[in-house]
Parts: C-alpha cells; sequence; structure tokens
C-alpha cells in the first residue's frame, strides 16, 4: 500500500510517517506540503490513500479532493485535522472522503482508520461524532421526529442497513431512505453513524 501525507507542518508529516513505518502493509511513504505538490504526487504514484490536512497553507485541503475526484483519481482520501467544527465536518462528508481523522488521535487509530478505508469502508473519528451528537443533544431535537422515525432510528442505531431496517419495519427500502434522510435533517447531522451514536449513548427515545 502506497500512502501520500500531506502537510504543511514537517513536524506533523515526519511524526505521521514515523507511525506509519510500523505498519508492514505500507511499502511507501511520500510527502508533501501543497496542493500542487500533491497533486504531481498522486498523478505520478498514484498513492492507494492520501492523508490530507484540512487547512494548508495555500490552499484548503479538499482542493486536492475535488480535483482528483474530477479526474476520477483512484486514490482515497482521509482528512487529517484538528477541527471539530460542523462546517468542516459537513464540507468533508459532501465531498465524500473516505475518512475524517482527529489530529490528536493516536498512533495506532491512524493505522486502524488506514486499515478500515482499505477495506472499502468510510471512517470517522469517534470522537467527532461524539462531539456532533452532543451538540444535537443540546438542542433537544429528538422531539421533532415521528413516531415513525423514532423507530427508524432504534433500528440505525443496531447498525442495521437500509435493507434490514424495511424488513424489520415491514416498510419499503425506499420509505427507509426517506425517513433516514429527514432524520438526519431534523437532528442537524450529516452521517447516520451520528445517529446511531445518538442512540447508543444511553439517549432514551
Amino acid at each position: 500500500m502506497k500512502i501520500l501525507v500531506v502537510d504543511d507542518h514537517p513536524l506533523v508529516r515526519r511524526g505521521i510517517i514515523s507511525a506509519l513505518s510500523f505498519d508492514e502493509e505500507i511499502s511507501d511513504i511520500f510527502e508533501t506540503s501543497t496542493v500542487d505538490e500533491s497533486l504531481k504526487v498522486i498523478e505520478n504514484k498514484k498513492p492507494d490513500l492520501a492523508i490530507v490536512d484540512l487547512y494548508l497553507a495555500d490552499a484548503d485541503g479538499l482542493e486536492i479532493v475535488s480535483k482528483c475526484k474530477d479526474k476520477n483519481v483512484d486514490t482515497k482520501f482521509m482528512i487529517l485535522t484538528s477541527s471539530l467544527r460542523k462546517n468542516d465536518f459537513q464540507r468533508c462528508m459532501e465531498a465524500e472522503v473516505n475518512g475524517y481523522i482527529l489530529k490528536e488521535a493516536f498512533a495506532e487509530d491512524i493505522i486502524y482508520a488506514i486499515g478500515v478505508i482499505s477495506r472499502g469502508k468510510q471512517f470517522i473519528d469517534p470522537e467527532v461524532i461524539r462531539y456532533q451528537t452532543t451538540v444535537v443533544l443540546e438542542n433537544e431535537t429528538l422531539n421533532e421526529l415521528t413516531p415513525r422515525e423514532h423507530d427508524v432510528l432504534e433500528e440505525l442505531g443496531k447498525g442495521l442497513s437500509n435493507y434490514e431496517i424495511a424488513q424489520n419495519l415491514y416498510i419499503t427500502e425506499n420509505t427507509v431512505k426517506k425517513h433516514v434522510s429527514s432524520i438526519l435533517l431534523k437532528l442537524d447531522l450529516t452521517h447516520r453513524t451520528q445517529a446511531a451514536l445518538l442512540v447508543n449513548g444511553s439517549v432514551k427515545i
């Protein structure tokens, strides 16, 4: 596996590279600090995953993601940031990044996240989800849900797919999708994992 580390702080890059060097699955590690450098490395070296700082000195890290997606590049992207701002998280979800992890994460957490992404799944730092969910709870928005949406939310908490939820509640999968979209909108969430955590966080619904 080939990894690109994009960060404008040399010490941060070295720290990440040092952590990744212990993973035997990683064969090559490249490093860049700007958008242009990153695009060139991605084009020439074709890394499997790029770990990108959200805020670079010269630009927004998501610029790299959007330009590569426009070219249908196979590289996957994980955002590494210190930001817990809802807007930053939402922008990254809209950009369909493969991972979002905080810089405060331990080395083993980053390696674990890489493993999750390499298996074709999305990884969101649990601390980010917990923070976003706490904001929802403070706003007491659960009362806005309909009885059926409460049912769907409970099923989301079990980690079930839309198909499985449809089977359990005797409704169509398309109806489930509509309920999930409505739940996320009403609770001001951006990801169904946040909704699942809401249920599993001892929230009485």
